[in-house]
């Protein structure tokens, strides 16, 4: 529960607040960018308080994904319809599942919808609104682990629905040791028709993309639109593993067609079209190149 007695001196007056525990994930202000923002000191606050009841839903949506409990003011009463909307469609056929987890730092995680079974996008947390409206989804048949700092609670995930989950065998941990399909080395990798897992080793080993039908790109920690550079990033600071395979890394992007960007931190981004995307990608190298 979010700490009146911690709450940040830059929130807007009114009931609803951000404490100190807040830790810059973002996912605040992009579920209800009226609402909130981020201070000279990188935490997120309440610029203004909800007013009318589509931006009072979105705070309260926000209060609930929140991985920290940092954010405290909501009626109960909106708390409680915030819980049952996630996942929220992104596209007719991608939902973002909202409830992000401490364990992965905030990151964003998305569920696929597909007659062949669900594929879940790195991991939410286990919250049991999520968990009962993925089930009335059909559940998930495979869960596609980005990179090793976003699984959070993928056991849990396989315990209730029995997914595959997939991920790169550079990047197993002592948590993930029994991960059932561990990919091996830089190739890409057809796991169905629709589904491509492309390796991108740079923020870590491991890190892997998913291209979904050749239009949207789960780019993990790999790649992400920068609200603050206003374009697609990467940052060197957060390369765990190495810069210099990073680049490579996004180098070969250039050889697939896709128009959106889901990554686990970071803005989500479409592009105009995939030539657009790819002018996108060409201009991000240059910069990376430079540094």
């Amino acid at each position: 529960m979010a700490d009146p007695a911690r709450r940040l001196p830059e929130n807007a007056p009114g009931e609803l607040f951000v404490d100190a525990t807040c830790i810059d994930c973002d996912t605040c202000r992009q579920i209800a960018p009226e609402v909130f923002a981020r201070t000279r000191s990188e935490l997120s606050f309440v610029k203004r308080q909800p007013e009318g009841a589509r931006v009072t839903h979105r705070a309260a949506m926000a209060l609930v994904a929140c991985p920290t409990a940092s954010i405290g003011g909501a009626p109960k009463s909106a708390a409680r319809a915030a819980a049952h909307s996630f996942p929220e469609s992104i596209t007719r056929k991608v939902l973002y599942c909202g409830y992000a987890s401490l364990d992965s730092y905030g990151a964003s995680s998305y569920l696929i919808l597909r007659p062949a079974g669900n594929v879940l996008v790195d991991s939410p947390r286990t919250a049991s609104p999520l968990l009962d409206r993925i089930a009335e989804l059909g559940g998930v048949s495979r869960m596609f682990l980005s990179h090793a700092d976003d699984v959070a609670d993928h056991s849990a995930f396989r315990r209730r629905f029995g997914c595959e989950r997939i991920l790169h065998a550079a990047d197993e941990r002592a948590g993930t040791r029994d991960v059932e399909y561990k990919l091996i080395g830089n190739d890409p990798v057809r796991l169905d028709d629709d589904l491509l897992a492309i390796p991108v080793p740079g923020h870590t080993r491991g890190s892997t993309a998913l291209l979904f039908r050749d239009e949207l790109l789960f780019t993990g920690d790999h790649l992400w639109f920068s609200a603050t550079h206003g374009r697609l990033h990467a940052s060197r600071s957060v390369c765990w593993y190495s810069w210099r395979e990073q680049i490579r890394s996004m180098e070969r992007l250039l050889d697939f067609r896709f128009e959106c960007v889901l990554p686990g931190h970071g803005r989500r981004f479409r592009a105009t079209s995939a030539a657009a995307m790819r002018t996108e990608l060409t201009r991000l190298l240059t910069v990376m190149r430079r540094h």
